[in-house]
C-alpha cells in the first residue's frame, strides 16, 4: 500500500478504525467463513452479499488482542484487502504492504491464497484468530479461529495431481432444522382442518422442526367410499406441507373412540385403491406412513372388525397383514410402514431383524418399522412391549436400518425423565418424536431437552477432509462424517460434491457413490472417492457438499436439503456444505 493510498485510508478510516470492528451479532452479508492450509499456503473464504468496493480479511497471527490493530476480539497483525496483503506498524491505522495475493472476489464469493511464510507461519502447526470484513455497507463477522492442520501431513486420498490439503473441520453444537428428523407437531385432526402455510413456515424457521403428523380420520366413509371432497382435502394439505418445506408422517384412521368402530377389511383395502394415487403424487412430502387403519386412533388395540382388545385370531391376523401388505403395494417402495409395537411386527413378518444386506432393498422386512406412541409410560409402555427381554435386542437391531419414532402419553418418573428418555432413544434409533403430547413429559426434560432437539434422527459431522490443491482430468477427495444423533436417515437422500467456480459462481456436480443411510449413528463413515472433471473449465473452484432430497421435485430446494453439524460450512440459500477449500483446476 502507497503511503498515499494509506493517508487516504486514514481520513475515511479514522472513522472506520472506531467503527470496522463494530461486530454485528448476526452479519448481514458475511456467510460461510472458512479457513483452510496446506504445507505452504493458507486459503481463506467466505461469502458475501451486494457489491461491495472492499473485501477484508484481519489476521491475528498471535492470538492476542493487545498487540495488532485491535478490534472485534482481536490484534490484527496482517490485513487482507482485495488483492494486497499488508502488515501492521504498530500502533493505529497503519499497514505496510508485503505483497500482492492470490485473490477473486465476484459471484458472491470472496477468496484469497496467502503463504504462509509472508504470515510468518511456516509448516510447524499454529493457529490464527480472523475477523471478515466488506465495504460498503460496512459488514464484519464475528471472530473466527482457524487452526492450522499441520501442512496436510494427515494421510492423502486415492491417488491424484496436486499437493494435498488437510482440512479439521469445527463441530457445531447448536439446534438447527434438519430435514426428516426431529420434533414434529400434532395440533389437530388432518381431514378436520386445513394446514396454514405460514403456521408450518415458522416451524422450520422459528422452532426448528420440520415434520407435521397428518392424522386423516375416515369415520364418515366406514360404509362407502371416500369423497371427491376427503381426497382434495388430502391432496392440499400435501401441497401445503409442501409449499412450506415440511413433511408429513401420515395416518389413516376410522376412529378415536375405544369402542373400536373401525371398518372391515374389505373396506380398507377399498379404500387403499383410492389413496394410493394421492401417495404415490405427494410421496416426496410424506416421510413415513404409520400402519394406521385398525382400531381406536389407528393404534390396533379397540378394534371391532380385526380382534379387539389383544384377543387376535389367526383370521384376525391374516387381515391384518393383509391392510399392511396392501398399504406396502400402494405405498411407493422408497417409503416405509411403521407399525404399533415391536410384536406386530414380529408375527406378521418375523422374528429375525433387519441385517445390513437386506436394508434399503425394498423387500417388506426392510419398509416395516415401528412407532411407540406410549415411550416410558410405564414398565413395558402401556402394553408396547410384550417381552421386554426379548423385543429390546429386537428392535435395537431392527431400528438400525428402519423407522422409528412416536411420542410420550403419561409421566411415570423416574421411568419417564431424561436418564432412560435419552438411553433408551439412543439405543433403538428413534428419528422422530411429538413436541405437543405429553407435555408434563417433555417439561421433565429440562436437563436434556436441547441433547434431544440435536440428536433424535441424523446429526453429521464432517471430522476431517483431505483434498488436492491442484486437479486435471480427475479429482480426488477424502472425507470423514461421524454420525453424533440416534438414527441414520431411513429415505433416499443424495450426496453430490460441488464445484463452484469462485469467478463466475457457475456450478459443477458429481455424484458421489456413497450412501448417507449407511452413516451409522455412533459411527465415523469416509468416503473416498476419484470424480472426473470432464466438462469442468480451468480455474478455481470452491469444493461443496450436497445432500439433497431424494426426490427431483424438491432436489433444488435448500429447505429439503441435509445440513451438517459443523461451523462455517452451511449455505442457506444453496443448501450446501463448504468443505473450506479450494482446487485450481487446469
Amino acid at each position: 500500500m502507497s503511503r498515499k493510498r494509506i493517508a487516504a485510508i486514514l481520513v475515511a478510516a479514522c472513522a472506520l478504525s472506531l467503527v470496522a470492528f463494530r461486530v454485528l451479532p448476526a452479519s448481514a452479508q458475511i456467510t460461510g467463513q472458512s479457513a483452510t492450509n496446506t504445507a505452504s499456503t493458507v486459503t481463506y473464504t467466505y461469502r458475501y452479499t451486494g457489491s461491495p468496493a472492499f473485501l477484508r480479511v484481519y489476521v491475528d497471527t498471535d492470538r492476542n488482542a493487545a498487540t495488532g490493530y485491535a478490534g472485534g476480539g482481536v490484534g490484527a497483525e496482517f490485513l487482507l484487502e482485495n488483492a494486497a496483503l499488508y502488515r501492521h506498524n504498530g500502533s493505529g491505522w497503519s499497514w505496510t504492504q508485503v505483497a500482492t495475493v492470490t485473490h477473486s472476489g465476484s459471484g458472491g464469493t470472496a477468496t484469497w491464497t496467502v503463504n504462509r511464510a509472508d504470515l510468518g507461519e511456516t509448516a510447524t502447526p499454529n493457529d490464527a484468530d480472523l475477523v471478515f470484513q466488506t465495504e460498503s455497507p460496512l459488514d464484519t463477522s464475528a471472530k473466527y479461529t482457524h487452526v492450522y492442520s499441520g501442512g496436510g501431513t494427515s494421510p492423502s486420498p486415492s491417488t491424484g495431481p496436486g499437493t494435498p490439503g488437510t482440512v479439521t473441520y469445527q463441530a457445531d453444537g447448536t439446534v438447527f432444522a434438519n430435514p426428516e428428523r426431529g420434533f414434529y407437531h400434532h395440533t389437530t385432526d388432518c381431514d378436520a382442518a386445513d394446514f396454514n402455510q405460514a403456521t408450518l413456515t415458522g416451524y422450520r424457521t422459528n422452532e426448528n422442526i420440520s415434520l407435521v403428523m397428518c392424522i386423516f380420520y375416515l369415520a364418515s366413509f366406514k360404509n362407502s367410499a371416500i369423497s371427491a371432497d376427503a381426497l382434495a382435502r388430502f391432496q392440499r394439505q400435501a401441497d401445503t406441507v409442501r409449499a412450506a418445506g415440511l413433511k408429513m408422517i401420515v395416518r389413516f384412521a376410522y376412529t378415536t373412540s375405544e369402542a373400536g368402530d373401525d371398518a372391515p377389511v374389505s373396506r380398507v383395502l377399498q379404500h387403499l385403491d383410492q389413496l394410493a394415487p394421492y401417495l404415490r403424487n405427494n410421496v416426496d412430502v410424506i416421510h413415513v406412513v404409520q400402519a394406521g387403519f385398525v382400531g381406536a386412533w389407528g393404534e390396533w388395540w379397540y378394534t371391532q372388525n380385526f380382534g379387539n382388545a389383544g384377543n387376535v385370531t389367526q383370521a384376525d391376523w391374516a387381515n391384518r397383514k393383509a391392510v399392511v401388505d396392501k398399504l406396502l403395494s400402494v405405498l411407493p417402495s422408497q417409503r416405509m410402514v411403521q407399525l404399533r409395537t415391536p410384536k406386530f411386527k414380529r408375527t406378521l413378518y418375523g422374528t429375525t431383524p433387519v441385517s445390513s444386506g437386506q436394508a434399503y432393498g425394498g423387500s417388506t422386512l426392510a419398509r416395516v418399522g415401528h412407532h411407540n406412541d406410549c415411550f416410558l409410560a410405564s414398565a413395558d409402555d402401556f402394553g408396547t412391549y410384550e417381552n421386554p427381554s426379548v423385543e429390546y435386542p429386537y428392535l435395537a437391531s431392527d431400528t438400525q436400518f428402519v423407522a422409528m419414532g412416536g411420542e410420550t402419553c403419561a409421566p411415570n418418573a423416574p421411568r419417564s425423565e431424561c436418564a432412560t428418555a435419552t438411553q433408551e432413544m439412543a439405543q433403538f434409533h428413534w428419528n422422530y418424536l411429538n413436541a405437543d403430547y405429553r407435555p408434563e413429559v417433555l417439561s421433565s426434560w429440562s436437563g436434556c431437552i436441547a441433547d434431544v432437539r440435536r440428536n433424535l434422527g441424523h446429526r453429521f459431522q464432517l471430522t476431517t477432509g483431505t483434498y488436492p490443491t491442484t486437479a486435471s482430468g480427475t479429482l480426488a477427495v477424502r472425507f470423514a462424517v461421524r454420525n453424533v444423533g440416534y438414527a441414520a436417515p431411513f429415505n433416499p437422500r443424495g450426496l453430490e460434491l460441488v464445484l463452484r467456480n469462485t469467478s463466475t459462481g457457475t456450478v459443477y456436480k458429481r455424484q458421489l457413490s456413497a450412501d448417507p443411510r449407511r452413516w451409522a449413528s455412533g459411527g465415523t463413515s469416509t468416503v473416498d472417492q476419484t470424480v472426473s472433471l470432464s466438462g469442468v473449465p480451468a480455474g478455481s473452484y470452491r469444493l461443496l457438499l450436497n445432500l439433497p432430497d431424494g426426490a427431483s421435485s424438491l432436489a433444488s430446494r435448500p429447505e429439503y436439503s441435509l445440513r451438517l453439524a459443523n461451523t462455517g460450512v452451511w449455505e442457506p440459500a444453496t443448501g450446501f456444505n463448504d468443505l473450506q477449500h479450494t482446487v485450481t483446476v487446469s
